[in-house]
């Protein structure tokens, strides 16, 4: 999984989350113990709880908050699509006093939004002091591939209840990281449940319109290119904007065998053999599962060349799959006749082939299609369904 660079500082005003808190409180926590020290902390939203902070007084005189020391130097590290680690440095005095930290986290696209009418709740995380590094995970508030900004203050809980705070820390920016191979793995285990009966196929087939394919032909040398994957598909895919590749589809009707004349991409369809992109000299990786607010589910699979480039890209990031026995797109040879590889897609989700090396449009022939061209069924940058239970798993948002 790539994991972002070490978060940078920015300057901070003295109250980063006025104007901009959620109706959102923590006052339950996890521990996990290691090496007997609570090290990990599990952060749950709760019901909001009210509670009262001592600070600079009207009178301008000097408070308890300026007693307790100022988070410096924060760290984040160890980022995932749906935690990270952070730490910070302190002045010595007073520390034993502190009891809480308050952890000002929000969204840095989002953050002058959702405006909450309650300025004096100072944070939307609540944790125990306990010793740093401290682990924060949650799926409900933090995304995969998502900007943040973060800021600390220390507290100290007094026996009335109220508290007193330091000055906030400075602001930390920092990005979330994709899906890694545990959630890709979820994903996976969640599209073969429906992926439905083998049916069987001989080509693959890409749609565009017809200035596409004169373009290839008179300034690419006849060579089809791959291009970096856009956003469609699950927010934390470690594809998307990175691979380079060339759709291509294999989906057949139920009645006849044979690929559908609609397509939302164009009018012009270029055919190849199965067996020339897909082959035992080709590895086959797991992409991505998501639908689009419908009823039909997309999965993504990805072709490579062995030793290629798209290759060594997937075999970091994708779960492998079995090219003679999986439940999307399987090769095998055909036992009962000449030996030849005989070809089968999976019936009950539509399947999206990113081959990751150049094709010549020699080995194919291209031919305009009979069909409609249907827009609305585009996955272009296609947003996923977050609320679909087929599709989702309990990680990021």
């Amino acid at each position: 999984m790539e994991v972002p660079g070490l978060a940078h500082s920015i300057s901070s005003p003295l109250s980063p989350c006025e104007g901009m808190i959620k109706d959102l409180s923590l006052d339950a926590i996890q521990l996990c113990e290691r090496d007997g020290l609570p090290q990990h902390l599990l952060l749950h939203f709760t019901l909001p709880f009210d509670y009262k902070l001592r600070s600079k007084s009207q009178d301008g005189g000097v408070s308890e908050m300026e007693e307790l020391p100022v988070p410096q130097n924060i760290k984040i590290s160890n980022i995932t699509c749906d935690s990270f680690k952070i730490c910070w440095d302190m002045e010595p005095r007073n520390k034993e006093r502190i009891t809480h930290y308050f952890i000002d986290l929000n969204k840095k696209e989002n953050k002058n939004s959702n405006k909450f009418k309650h300025k004096d709740v100072p944070t939307k995380l609540v944790a125990k002091a306990v010793p740093l590094p401290m682990t924060v995970r949650g799926h409900w508030f933090l995304s995969p591939r998502t900007e943040y900004t973060v800021a600390v203050q220390t507290a100290s809980k007094q026996a009335d209840g109220d508290y007193a705070i330091s000055e906030w820390s400075e602001i930390i920016e920092f990005c979330t990281a994709d899906y890694s191979m545990v959630h890709l793995n979820q994903l996976l285990e969640k599209a073969e449940v429906i992926a439905g009966r083998m049916l069987p196929f001989s080509v693959f087939y890409r749609n565009q319109n017809k200035e596409y394919f004169d373009h290839v032909g008179e300034v690419q040398q006849n060579q089809m290119l791959p291009s970096v994957k856009d956003n469609s598909g699950s927010h934390g895919s470690p594809i998307s904007g990175k691979l380079e590749g060339i759709f291509f589809s294999c989906n057949t009707e139920f009645n006849t065998g044979k690929p559908a004349q609609d397509s939302p991409y164009g009018r012009y369809r270029y055919e190849v053999g199965a067996n020339v992109l897909f082959n035992p000299n080709t590895n086959l990786y797991f992409g991505d599962f998501y639908c689009m607010y419908t009823a039909y589910h997309y999965v993504i699979l990805v072709l490579a060349p062995k030793g290629s480039r798209g290759d060594d890209f997937c075999k970091q990031r994708l779960p492998a799959l079995d090219l003679s026995n999986n439940r999307f797109l399987t090769c095998k040879q055909d036992e009962e006749g000449d030996g030849s590889l005989v070809f089968h897609h999976a019936q009950d989700v539509i399947l999206e082939v990113i081959y990751t090396d150049p094709v010549d449009l020699a080995l194919g022939t291209v031919a305009e299609i009979s069909g409609h061209q249907l827009m609305s069924l585009s996955t272009v940058n296609a947003k996923k369904d977050p609320s679909c239970k087929i599709c989702n798993i309990s990680v990021g948002r």
